[in-house]
């Protein structure tokens, strides 16, 4: 993982544009804490492979927003800048309200390319989810999103991601 005096670390800013059924939606833009290179190197696609293109596979209302799945889009695939997986860096940030950004895993320390944004406050997540971010503007598009969502999480429209990046 990437280091930095914290005093020489300025967080991150990046972002998704998100269509339904290729009608757009808006912009969400996300504060992502240092270090979580990952998301960021996600979003810009500077490895070769990223979220650009990619779903919200499943999307569950008063809950959250799921995707990140850049292999197979619908759950089963996950990858990471490090490879397959990575381990937890912390569980100091919690999930303590709508727009926070976290990590989803299979278990301990199987960090991808998958991520969540919540809804609501999901204190439950806690201690097995790593949060790594915040919504910074585009809660309205989530919002957007999450109407198109279901109690079991099936979409009703396909939620894509059809451009991201850093802001700079």
């Amino acid at each position: 993982m990437v280091t930095c005096p914290p005093a020489a670390c300025k967080n991150p800013v990046v972002y998704f544009d998100i269509a339904a059924d290729n009608e757009p939606l808006g912009r969400i833009s996300f504060e992502v804490i240092y270090p979580a290179e990952n998301f960021r190197a996600l979003c810009t696609g500077e490895h070769g492979f990223g979220y650009k293109g990619s779903v919200f596979f499943r999307v569950i209302p008063q809950f959250i927003c799921q995707g990140g799945d850049i292999i197979y889009n619908f759950g089963g695939g996950d990858k990471s800048i490090y490879g397959k997986n990575f381990p937890d860096e912390n569980f100091k940030l919690k999930h303590t309200g709508p727009g926070i950004l976290s990590m989803a895993n299979a278990g301990p320390n199987t960090n991808g390319s998958q991520f969540f944004i919540c809804t609501t406050k999901t204190d439950w997540l806690d201690g097995k989810y790593v949060v790594f971010g915040k919504v910074k503007e585009g809660m309205d598009v989530v919002k957007k999103m999450e109407s198109f969502g279901s109690k079991i999480g099936y979409t009703s429209k396909k939620i894509t991601i059809t451009d991201c990046g850093e802001l700079k």
